[in-house]
């Protein structure tokens, strides 16, 4: 493996647990009846967990949406055609998406990320757009290995070198608490994501794969048929991710793995979207279990597979609104009522300062 990977891997920490203990110190002297913000209260825990800051303020929040393409698309397994990957991404660059409108609505900085479009993209000059491009798109796995462990290794890099990026150039207070969301572009990327869900977490596969965009019938079951074949045609070590990908793909699931490994490492919550994305998560889980303690789900998705991914995980969803988008819309709703549940222990009084009386 790559030495920038392991010595991520290597200085992953569990979170701060002892600092929960004084944000509930902080949380029950506001003016409400103990426990009564329910989740939201856990949710500022948390955070304050993850950042080692029993006093969590959210000064900045990112959102990320990470856009390859699947050889697997030849097998006829999506309702959309490969192209659509390419017109979306220039859809989000002109800022025409759903992503864009929930991204400035809750005043979150967006990047589109092209790690492997099957469209070209050179020209492109945008505030927005990062360029990441290992490849046009992977292999059909069920005809050769999707990408090369190089490849692979060079993608999960790549979502490393993003959050670097953004902490060198973001960075400037101390204390500062940044929000990761993540999000995926890809034609046939639930076909991928399904294989690793079935994988990695043993269950069968056809209660891990869906109808992503809505697809019919013969192509429902085209994608059944290509994650049993995938899962058939190679052997696999759950002990070695790189391989995995290599295997499966694809390039933007595998530079999600580096955002969430790096997420980990700088001590940054980190908030999944939907199925892709948390096919991620479960990769990066196998590189190191400590992962766990810095993701929030954003919301559970209509992807049968996405239940048990999270379940798998020992997730519980912020949100569910029977959404199945992808781009990250779950995820940047999600970052909102983090953010709140944060704003809760700045901006509300205690009983002393508001003159108050606390119950008996």
């Amino acid at each position: 493996m790559n030495s920038k990977i392991k010595d991520i891997i290597n200085n992953i920490e569990s979170v701060d647990y002892s600092v929960i203990e004084k944000t509930q110190y902080i949380l029950d002297n506001l003016t409400k009846p103990k426990d009564s913000l329910g989740d939201l209260e856990e949710i500022c825990k948390k955070v304050a967990a993850i950042t080692h800051n029993p006093f969590p303020k959210v000064s900045k929040k990112f959102i990320f949406v990470l856009a390859g393409d699947h050889g697997i698309a030849e097998e006829n397994v999506s309702a959309y055609p490969q192209e659509v990957t390419s017109q979306m991404v220039l859809n989000f660059i002109n800022a025409k998406a759903a992503i864009n409108v929930f991204a400035k609505h809750i005043g979150g900085i967006l990047f589109i990320v092209d790690v492997g479009v099957k469209g070209d993209f050179s020209n492109i000059s945008s505030d927005v757009f990062i360029n990441k491009k290992i490849n046009y798109g992977t292999n059909n796995f069920l005809k050769n290995p999707a990408m090369s462990k190089e490849e692979a290794e060079k993608a999960i890099l790549c979502g490393i070198e993003i959050i670097e990026e953004v902490l060198s150039n973001y960075y400037k207070e101390e204390n500062e608490t940044f929000l990761i969301a993540i999000g995926d572009m890809g034609i046939a990327n639930t076909t991928v994501a399904s294989a690793i869900t079935a994988l990695i977490t043993g269950v069968e596969v056809e209660k891990v794969v869906g109808r992503g965009t809505g697809v019919d019938e013969v192509r429902f079951k085209n994608k059944i048929n290509a994650v049993k074949k995938v899962l058939q045609k190679y052997d696999f070590d759950l002990n070695d991710v790189i391989d995995i990908i290599s295997k499966i793909g694809g390039y933007e699931i595998a530079a999600m793995v580096g955002i969430i490994l790096a997420c980990a490492r700088y001590k940054l919550p980190v908030i999944l979207d939907g199925f892709i994305v948390t096919s991620a998560a479960l990769l990066a889980s196998c590189l190191s279990c400590k992962v766990r303690e810095y993701l929030f789900a954003g919301h559970i998705s209509k992807e049968p597979g996405h239940k048990v991914q999270l379940e798998f995980l020992g997730l519980k969803p912020i949100l569910d609104l029977n959404m199945g988008l992808g781009e990250a819309t779950g995820a940047c709703l999600a970052m909102s009522i983090i953010e709140l549940s944060c704003k809760i222990i700045h901006e509300m009084a205690t009983f002393e300062t508001a003159g108050v009386s606390k119950s008996l």
